[in-house]
């Protein structure tokens, strides 16, 4: 058995990819791994802050079918068919296993796994033949450190982390160890991106704790 596994996150910037596209709007969409079907094509879900122009963008984008959104208070989820080849197919081919997506300005931020160094280096060999990707950073995640704490509460990989960071950097504590754009900086994300994504933490794990499908708020959180 490899003991050894690396949590991998790359940045793929100049995507051409339809939720690429609609980010550029200034909309962070939030996607789950997408689905290859044996025709090539794609099943995706994912979510953003409920937004018409955004819809609007997704509804007319030829590249997209069979589109479906619901909407609980202030977010959206959708779910479609998409005819555009996916870069994270090029890099789960190489053994990268994608985790969570986040797309922001029209660049992907994908947070995944990999088994063993000799796969990684496959995979980065093949990132470095995909055009614009790039390794953010990796760290190696042992057999004996796994955190139940995402499955347990059925947060994504980077919800559990800006939490954690945002704990750990003291952002929760009164007065505050540090501001969301300090919180932000460590996690290499916009200051909005990592409120929102703090935000859909938190709704997420209290609505779980309390056993509440609460609406989320429309109000933000100030610094």
């Amino acid at each position: 058995m490899i003991e050894e596994c690396l949590v991998v996150e790359f940045r793929i910037e100049g995507d051409d990819c339809p939720l690429a596209d609609a980010s550029r709007g200034g909309v962070a969409i939030d996607a789950a791994p997408p689905l290859l079907r044996e025709d090539g094509n794609a099943l995706l879900r994912f979510s953003a802050p409920d937004d018409e122009n955004l819809a609007r963008i997704l509804d007319a984008d030829d590249r997209l079918r069979c589109l479906h959104r619901t909407v609980t208070g202030d977010r959206a989820t959708y779910r479609c068919l998409s005819f555009h080849p996916c870069v994270v197919h090029t890099l789960t081919n190489a053994g990268f296993m994608v985790e969570s997506l986040t797309y922001e300005g029209g660049s992907a931020t994908l947070t995944g796994a990999v088994v063993g160094h000799e796969v990684l280096q496959g995979v980065m060999e093949t990132a470095g033949e995909t055009v614009g990707a790039r390794l953010e950073r990796t760290y190696a995640l042992r057999a004996e450190e796994e955190d139940p704490v995402a499955t347990q509460w059925d947060l994504t990989p980077a919800q559990e982390e800006t939490l954690r960071q945002a704990l750990v950097m003291g952002y929760f504590t009164v007065p505050r160890g540090a501001t969301a754009a300090d919180v932000a900086d460590a996690l290499g994300i916009s200051k909005s991106a990592f409120i929102e994504r703090l935000h859909r933490a938190q709704h997420a794990l209290l609505s779980q704790v309390f056993d509440v499908d609460a609406p989320r708020s429309g109000t933000r959180d100030q610094d």
